[in-house]
């Protein structure tokens, strides 16, 4: 089941997206299931995917997608050098343990809506990642269990600030409306073993990062438990798994993002997270 945070007729809403249409569960659901965080966490699955046999209430053409946790207290809790290829070209072999940093909520953007690229800088870069959301919290959670912790999976483009990256890391991954975090969230059942995901960026049509899920650093079911270790999980939590080899400040030349570039990240049994680049306003 595909779940997607949007904007429908000028209302924010959430709701299932399927090759018919979309089904507005914030129309049909109770009203104290305000957002598909909510969905999670009064476990309303079962009752989604109900309704998602029946009528649509919109074409797909119709919806302007937001992030898919629209919540501003949102967290996202993303990984650094978390692939091979990734930690040899950044020279960071050999990490005994996550490497982390956080992504608040105003960096990001829906599908198909603009990043933008700041005017502070003309080091803006890019990494496609595979995000995983929390489905059921928890502290301490065991890695044997953690598999079951996990709601779904979704595309993040990390936008990264290089320049501004080196003096803070918190710095140049946070700029407004920098990164992107969607189409929508595929539940479990439908992406399968997500070990067999393969990740491939495009800038412009051409090909800049491609990797199989399989090569990331960090077991997911260990990676859930470290993070539960510490702090407690919540239904909505975010964890964005890291980029493979081949970001543009890598390259040589160097390759970075300009107004008008189209990005695209498309994750195997997942989506295509699409956004065009626009500078920041005057």
């Amino acid at each position: 089941m595909k779940l997607a945070s949007v904007e429908l007729r000028g209302k924010p809403t959430f709701g299932v997206i399927n090759e018919r249409g979309f089904v507005d569960l914030g129309r049909r659901l109770d009203p104290g299931c305000r957002d598909l965080v909510a969905l999670f966490e009064n476990s309303l699955l079962d009752q989604a995917r109900h309704l998602a046999q029946g009528p649509v209430d919109a074409s797909l053409s119709e919806l302007q997608y937001r992030p898919v946790n629209p919540r501003s207290d949102m967290r996202m809790f993303a990984l650094g050098w978390a692939y091979k290829a990734h930690q040899m070209e950044a020279g960071k072999e050999d990490l005994t343990h996550p490497n982390m940093f956080s992504k608040h909520p105003q960096s990001l953007v829906g599908h198909d809506q603009p990043i933008v690229r700041p005017r502070l800088s003309d080091r803006f870069d890019f990494e496609g990642e595979v995000a995983i959301v929390i489905g059921k919290g928890g502290r301490h959670i065991p890695a044997e269990q953690a598999m079951s912790h996990i709601g779904g999976y979704s595309i993040v483009m990390d936008g990264s600030v290089r320049d501004y990256q080196k003096h803070s890391v918190t710095a140049g991954k946070n700029f407004d409306a920098s990164s992107s975090f969607g189409p929508w969230l595929v539940t479990p059942d439908e992406v399968g073993d997500p070990k067999k995901l393969v990740l491939s960026t495009r800038l412009n049509g051409q090909l800049m990062q491609h990797s199989g899920f399989d090569l990331m650093a960090w077991d997911l079911a260990e990676l859930v438990a470290y993070i539960s270790g510490i702090c407690a999980l919540v239904p909505g939590d975010v964890i964005s798994t890291g980029t493979p080899g081949g970001v543009g400040h890598r390259r040589d030349p160097q390759i970075f993002m300009k107004a008008g570039d189209l990005l695209e990240v498309e994750v195997s049994n997942i989506g295509v997270l699409r956004n065009r680049v626009v500078d920041e306003a005057a």
